[in-house]
């Protein structure tokens, strides 16, 4: 070990042990303006639009595989994420994340009070990030009121990644202005998915 880093990780411990003891601050408790949607689905829905994504409502498993097609006709090229059933999948080239125009992921679950969708890093990071545009299926029945339960819900098969996606990314670093599509997709499209039947692929 180097004499700086010696001496940076001495300042560190002795910091920490001078450092008052916090408690755990408890399951998050809510900070929005308005009381939450009794639906935790149209509260999501509400949030994510308002930070800038696109949500489109499928009532059963049969239209969304139509409406996917429908949509992805406009795209040359297609990621698709690992999770995504293979009746989802829509036709066309499928290429590498990195020459597509569109990635189409399936989310593990959304967050009412944050507008978030929950993405797997199993499903393709490169996937949810690369294509300029990304859509992502979702069905109605992993929309949960709150982060804490979502976790819940999901831990018994915890990846070492999850991503809280809410919305395209976006940026004002440089001058303030809002550029939309730096760190991810500009476009962010939520297909919500009522059937709660809809098939489901193992992640690895």
């Amino acid at each position: 070990m180097s004499d700086a880093r010696g001496r940076i990780l001495e300042r560190v411990r002795g910091a920490l042990a001078t450092r008052t003891p916090l408690d755990h601050p408890g399951h998050f408790a809510g900070w929005r303006p308005e009381a939450p949607s009794p639906d935790p689905a149209l509260g999501f829905a509400a949030l994510f639009t308002r930070s800038g994504g696109e949500v489109e409502r499928a009532p059963s498993i049969e239209e969304a595989r139509r409406w996917i097609q429908d949509f992805a006709a406009d795209f040359d090229g297609i990621a698709v994420g690992s999770s995504l059933p293979a009746g989802l999948t829509p036709d066309g080239s499928v290429v590498s994340p990195d020459l597509a125009a569109l990635g189409v992921s399936m989310a593990r679950a959304a967050v009412a009070e944050t507008g978030s969708l929950v993405l797997d890093a199993r499903d393709g990071r490169r996937t949810q990030l690369l294509p300029p545009t990304h859509l992502v299926v979702l069905r109605r029945s992993d929309v949960f009121g709150t982060l804490a339960e979502a976790l819940e819900r999901l831990s018994a098969d915890l990846t070492s990644a999850l991503g809280l996606h809410s919305g395209p990314s976006k940026s004002a670093d440089i001058g303030q202005i809002l550029v939309k599509g730096v760190h991810g997709p500009g476009r962010v499209v939520t297909l919500l998915v009522d059937d709660a039947d809809t098939p489901s692929t193992p992640l690895p």
